[in-house]
Order: structure tokens, then C-alpha cells, then sequence
């Protein structure tokens, strides 16, 4: 590409906005150009030798007429390149303005690392616990969601979760005995309770999820978090480890245990190094308080982390007792990913 000739088209557009230009240019690297308006705006336009051109443009914009001069200046850029080229250009893509800086966060990444802008109009609460913060956050799809330390964690939309995470309605429930490790939302126990079960035990770190939830998440729990103890359950403020190694040294057994635990391991207990250790810990100690006959729920990962699954799936090769294990796909609409 002649850097210079898409420079020297492009330059009137900028100039025409009384922007100030500064050019750096290497002999095979092509251009970098800055223009910088008086109320502080600027561009950054970037050619390539090989023929890319990046136009990055950022103002303060916290009215629609600002919005619209934007908009204006990208289309007169648009509008040239493809003149200049004669309809050889390849491609043109442009992307929606990221908006830094206010007063609520819509980015959060999916497990793979993607960037995702949710629809969020509100912040609900937002509050730091002895281990994490908690936000809670409205979006107009989704409803409110809850966001412990940056992770996405469920949104009242994401009832496909909490089923899948309960054996997808193939379970009977009735008369039997319940572990929840984590689930400071409780969805989970909000659903199980209405089966009948005979006793669910739930152990969740951090009161102030709990307290959060049971006032912003009602459509996901519903009442049961209003009293730790219920006709048929009980929830324990404790750290989950501490918990498993108690009723394993009693021989209590459970038909269920389902670790809805934070995807960042949360802990008293300093005897886990790292999230694999953590894993096998959890997995470990859960085995030992399961019947015989009984079954384990977990959430696995985002499917495109096939890496991280098979780890995953390596580690149950290394328990104590030998289990069999199945896996289900689900969409979880907050996620907005498969997991």
C-alpha cells in the first residue's frame, strides 16, 4: 500500500474539524498520525505497509449532538477509503464505541477470555466482603445478575443453570439428603426445597452474598434465604472444606452433593496451592460423605475451554475411589455462552 497516498486522502477530513496533526513516520512501517481537537478529543490513525488502516477515535461524549459529530467524521473517513480505492478495499469494519469512565460497568469477559457489553443500566449493590466484592447489576435481558470479583456468576434469567446443575428434572429429590456447597444465591435451594426432600444442608463462606441475594435476587431464591433454617433445610456460614472434613469424621452421607462453588476458590483452610488442588480437595472430600449409589453435581467450564475439561476430567481419574461421570451441555443465557 502507498502509506502516503491514503495519508494525504485522508488528511482534509481531519483538518476540516480544526484538529492538530502530528505525524510519525518509519520507512518500513508506515504512519502513525495523532489529531487533537481543542476540547480535547483526538484520533489516532494508524497505516500499515501491508495495507491495514486503524482509525481509533475518543472524545468525551455525554450528549447525543457529540455523539452525532462522531458518527459524522468516521462515516467522512469511511466514505473516502472506499473513493480512494476505487472499490479495492477489501473490508471495512467498524465497532461500537466503548464507553470508559462511568458511573456503571457493562464489560465483563466470558470464561474464554471474550469481551461481552451487557445491556446494564443499573448497579443494584455493590459491596466488598471479607472475600470479594459483590456486585449486583440490572440488565434489561437478563434481570439482575450477580458478579462476585469480576466473574459472572448467575442472573435471575438463568434458571437453565441451576436445573442443568440439579441433574436436568431426571432426579427425584423426595426424601432425600442434600449437601450445597457454596450457592450464596440460592437458586439451587430454592428449587430442591420444592421437591420434598428430607434434608438440604447448604454451606456458603460469605453472609453478605446471602444478604445481597435474598434482597436483589428474589426471582432466583425466592424466600429461603430470609431464615437459615427452614422445614427441611439448614444454611451454614462456614467455609465449605472445614464442613465436608466435620461430617466425614461423623460418617454422615448424602444422596446428593452439588459444589456450586465461585469459579476463583474461596478459603479459610490454607492446605490448597492452586485451583487444580483446590478442585481435587473439594472432589476428594465430597466422595467421602456421598452413599454409595449417590451422585455429584458440579458446573464443568465454558466448552470452548477444552483444555481446561480435560484437566478436569483428568482429575477424577484421581480420587480415591474409582466414579463414573457424564456430562451435559446447556446455554445459559447470562453466560452468553455454552457451558
Amino acid at each position: 500500500a502507498d502509506c502516503n497516498a491514503v495519508l494525504k486522502a485522508l488528511q482534509p477530513i481531519f483538518q476540516e474539524q480544526g484538529m492538530t496533526e502530528t505525524v510519525h513516520n518509519w520507512e518500513d512501517h508506515g504512519y502513525l498520525v495523532t489529531y487533537i481537537k481543542k476540547n480535547g478529543s483526538f484520533a489516532n490513525l494508524r497505516i500499515h505497509p501491508h495495507g491495514l488502516v486503524l482509525v481509533d477515535l475518543q472524545s468525551y461524549n455525554d450528549h447525543t449532538k457529540g455523539r452525532e459529530e462522531t458518527d459524522q467524521l468516521l462515516n467522512k473517513v469511511e466514505e473516502r477509503m472506499k473513493e480512494f480505492f476505487h472499490g479495492n478495499l477489501k473490508r471495512v469494519k467498524r465497532l461500537p464505541a466503548i464507553l470508559r469512565g462511568g458511573v456503571i460497568d457493562r464489560y465483563w469477559p466470558t470464561a474464554d477470555g471474550r469481551l461481552v457489553e451487557y445491556d446494564i443500566d443499573e448497579v443494584v449493590y455493590d459491596e466488598d466482603s471479607p472475600f470479594q466484592n459483590i456486585k449486583i447489576l440490572h440488565s434489561k435481558q437478563f434481570g439482575n445478575i450477580l458478579i462476585l470479583s469480576g466473574d459472572v456468576n448467575l442472573a435471575e434469567s438463568d434458571l437453565a443453570y441451576t436445573q442443568a446443575i440439579m441433574g436436568s428434572g431426571k432426579e427425584d429429590y423426595t426424601g432425600k439428603e442434600v449437601l450445597i456447597l457454596g450457592g450464596g444465591d440460592g437458586g439451587i435451594l430454592y428449587e430442591i426445597v420444592k421437591l420434598k426432600p428430607k434434608m438440604v444442608t447448604m454451606s456458603n463462606i460469605d453472609q453478605m452474598v446471602i444478604d445481597g441475594c435474598k434482597k436483589y435476587m428474589r426471582k432466583t431464591c425466592g424466600d429461603v434465604l430470609d431464615n437459615l433454617k427452614g422445614e427441611c433445610y439448614q444454611v451454614l456460614i462456614e467455609d465449605c472444606i472445614p464442613v465436608l472434613k466435620r461430617y466425614a469424621k461423623e460418617g454422615r452421607m448424602f444422596d446428593y452433593v452439588i459444589n456450586d462453588l465461585t469459579a476463583v476458590p474461596i478459603s479459610t483452610s490454607p492446605e490448597e496451592d492452586s485451583t487444580w488442588e483446590f478442585l481435587r480437595l473439594i472432589l476428594d472430600l465430597s466422595m467421602k460423605v456421598l452413599k454409595q449409589d449417590g451422585k455429584y453435581f458440579t458446573q464443568g467450564n465454558c466448552i470452548n475451554l477444552t483444555d481446561a475439561l480435560t484437566l478436569y476430567e483428568e482429575q477424577l481419574s484421581r480420587l480415591y475411589c474409582p466414579v463414573e461421570f457424564s456430562k451435559e451441555i446447556v446455554c445459559v443465557p447470562s453466560y452468553m455462552e455454552l457451558y
